[in-house]
């Protein structure tokens, strides 16, 4: 299951398209007022339009298709009818399920104005995904990519959540190996072409250390300070790494 054809790929990629257009609709609705079920509501009308079926729903006892965690909320929020407020900020992480194959992604967004602090949390996470993605390569590690997160991170202030972490991806939703946002270079599972992974650094304003939520199912910071998330779906290849979760 590590290693994926082309036409597997080509999949997991039309997947991926789907759900790059839901998030940036999604995106677009964030603004004080708006609650966390609207924006799970417009979600499942968005993929079902689309033809696909949302991956979280129902699974391991999830009760919706969109992920919604704000402020100090990790991963794994569940919607309620909490309405979103000037200041906040707010994770939304999908996953869509189209002709046999899963995508996965997240993205982390402000309500209104926020603070400076914020700002900064939510552009360190995206880049240090996007070091991480630059990592991914043939014949690199795992470990690569774990460094090239967690050592951006750290030198920006902020921390990196260590007992969550990526994972593969394809027929299932979470595949082998996980995807460590820490690491060394040179160490771990060898990438070699044909393997899709999701890349998700989880950061935090404090330490990263985590607790589970009175729901069951979200993970908060243990201090209370905030996080951002952010995810792409990642197909190892010839050249380098493509990103499936990203519209052309």
């Amino acid at each position: 299951m590590l290693i994926k054809k082309q036409s597997e790929i080509d999949k997991i990629r039309q997947s991926g398209q789907i759900l790059a257009e839901t998030i940036g609709q999604l995106k677009s609705m964030v603004q004080p007022g708006v609650s966390l079920a609207e924006l799970n509501q417009r979600a499942e009308e968005l993929i079902d339009q689309a033809g696909a079926q949302p991956s979280f729903k129902n699974y391991r006892g999830f009760p919706a298709a969109l992920c919604v965690s704000v402020n100090e909320v990790i991963v794994h929020g569940p919607p309620s009818d909490y309405k979103l407020k000037s200041g906040d900020i707010v994770s939304l992480d999908l996953g869509v399920f189209y002709q046999g194959f899963h995508s996965d992604m997240a993205v982390t967004v402000p309500v209104g104005s926020i603070d400076q602090t914020s700002q900064r949390l939510i552009y360190v996470t995206e880049e240090a995904l996007m070091r991480g993605i630059a990592a991914v390569k043939p014949g690199g590690y795992l470990g690569d990519l774990g460094q090239a997160i967690s050592s951006y991170v750290w030198k920006q202030g902020f921390d990196v959540v260590r007992e969550l972490c990526g994972h593969g991806i394809g027929h299932s939703l979470h595949e082998e190996p996980d995807v460590l946002n820490f690491g060394q270079p040179g160490q771990g599972l060898m990438l070699r072409p044909g393997m899709v992974i999701c890349l998700e650094p989880m950061v935090t304003v404090g330490r990263g250390r985590i607790k589970l939520g009175s729901d069951g199912l979200s993970y908060l910071t243990v201090d209370g300070s905030r996080s951002a998330h952010f995810e792409h779906t990642v197909a190892v290849t010839e050249e380098g790494s493509e990103i499936l979760t990203q519209l052309p």
